[in-house]
């Protein structure tokens, strides 16, 4: 059984045979490829088969499959409901001199951009090749978007708290500035009084016991 898929400029196409068949099944049957509506199998298979000519590396993270040079997310792949994708994690420094790239959501995304395609007939391979192999070469350089340092939120209430039971700000005060920082959010995003009450009841025995406030899904 093949699968035909036509290639970008020409009217050739190109068989995939059984192996690939049972590649792609594989991928989708352990929800290693984020294809939110499932209907961009075959395209994603022609979009990873270019990719793999790369020296990038295959892992998958937040469900989906992400390509890797020395340990940093490069580019990922991906479907939605009206178009599949590659998204660049730095994408904001290629050139792109072919007028590509969307910014998903302007005012936010700061390095991401995407290339999106709504058929196999749009896959040009050479022009594909020639982004990632300039975004390879970005991350090597070491151009990316550095994240700006947020100043922990503020809450007077938990504030007062932890000024009353010194030995609460002490155990606070040995979880890793990430973790404490996490408490402050949850405090401060508290809007009534009786919330912040609840919310203070809850992390109290977890600040004791050093269990940070979101280590249950870190497991």
């Amino acid at each position: 059984m093949y699968r035909e898929a036509l290639n970008n400029n020409s009217s050739r196409y190109i068989r995939f045979a059984n192996t690939r068949t049972d590649v792609l099944i594989q991928h989708m049957e352990e929800k290693k490829t984020w294809d939110k509506v499932n209907q961009w199998e075959n395209e994603l298979v022609l979009l990873r088969e270019i990719i793999q000519k790369t020296e990038l590396v295959e892992t998958h993270k937040w469900g989906g499959e992400v390509y890797t040079v020395n340990n940093k997310n490069v580019l990922g792949i991906g479907g939605f409901k009206n178009y599949f994708v590659i998204w660049f994690w730095n994408g904001v420094f290629l050139k792109d001199d072919a007028k590509v790239l969307v910014n998903a959501n302007e005012g936010v995304t700061k390095g991401l951009r995407q290339w999106r395609f709504t058929s196999a007939k749009e896959l040009n391979e050479k022009l594909i090749l020639h982004y990632i192999n300039e975004a390879i070469a970005n991350e090597k350089a070491g151009l990316s978007i550095k994240p700006e340092k947020k100043e922990a939120m503020k809450c007077d209430f938990f504030e007062d708290a932890l000024q009353k039971d010194k030995t609460l700000k002490a155990a606070l005060e040995k979880f890793t500035p990430g973790k404490q920082k996490e408490f402050w959010e949850f405090m401060a995003t508290a809007k009534q009084e009786k919330t912040k009450v609840t919310r203070l009841e809850k992390i109290r025995p977890m600040i004791m016991d050093h269990i940070g406030l979101n280590d249950k899904y870190r497991k």
